[in-house]
């Protein structure tokens, strides 16, 4: 039975919530959360001020679904290599996809919405929900496959990973605010990967 098609109506609150976000992603990534007016994000996403808070209670529950839609691409982002990629090991696919993630923190809307910004306008809450949602299951998952083949000592897989996350987290929120950011990941990925290496087996 083919699928009923949506009302126009829908289909017109889809886009306009859409523009929204991606005027305003634009803009909170190249200004900043504070110097980005609510007039310039309903001008460049062409819509009315009542089309804004129709669809969000303020700048801040706007900034929220921007900083969700930037987490969510990395995270397919980094999903879609690995699965392109041909490493030859589990493990080898986990330290790639950290050194992708940390390459990720240098620069771009990821590294001003949600590692600047996003904590000091939303708080650190929403950080912990942002990797709840995107990146911890992920991790377990890849974990389980080491532990599983033979790359990591048979350690608590769930544990380890929490303590991954807190790593990458600090590593993340370390590069974001370095005058040097690139300079800063380099020393931090050497780090990362010795430690991973160091929990494969002897």
């Amino acid at each position: 039975m083919p699928a009923k098609p949506q009302p126009r109506r829908t289909e017109h609150a889809t886009d306009t919530r859409a523009a929204l976000v991606e005027a305003a992603r634009h803009l909170f990534a190249a200004q900043g959360y504070d110097a980005t007016g609510t007039e310039q994000i309903v001008a460049d996403a062409r819509v009315t001020r009542g089309a804004l808070y129709h669809h969000f209670r303020d700048k801040a529950d706007l900034f929220r679904a921007v900083m969700a839609e930037a987490a969510a691409a990395v995270a397919m982002q980094l999903v879609d290599e690995q699965l392109a990629s041909e490493a030859p090991s589990p493990l080898r696919e986990i330290r790639d996809g950290v050194s992708a993630f940390l390459d990720v923190c240098v620069g771009g809307d990821f590294q001003r919405i949600v590692l600047v910004d996003g904590p000091r306008v939303l708080g650190p809450d929403t950080w912990e929900e942002l990797v709840d949602r995107y990146g911890r299951g992920l991790l377990e998952e890849w974990l389980t496959r080491c532990v599983e083949a033979g790359d990591l000592d048979d350690v608590p897989v769930h544990p380890l990973a929490r303590l991954l996350i807190a790593m990458l987290t600090e590593a993340s929120l370390e590069i974001a605010r370095s005058p040097e950011p690139a300079q800063t990941r380099q020393g931090l990925g050497v780090v990362i990967d010795r430690l991973l290496t160091g929990l494969s087996p002897r």
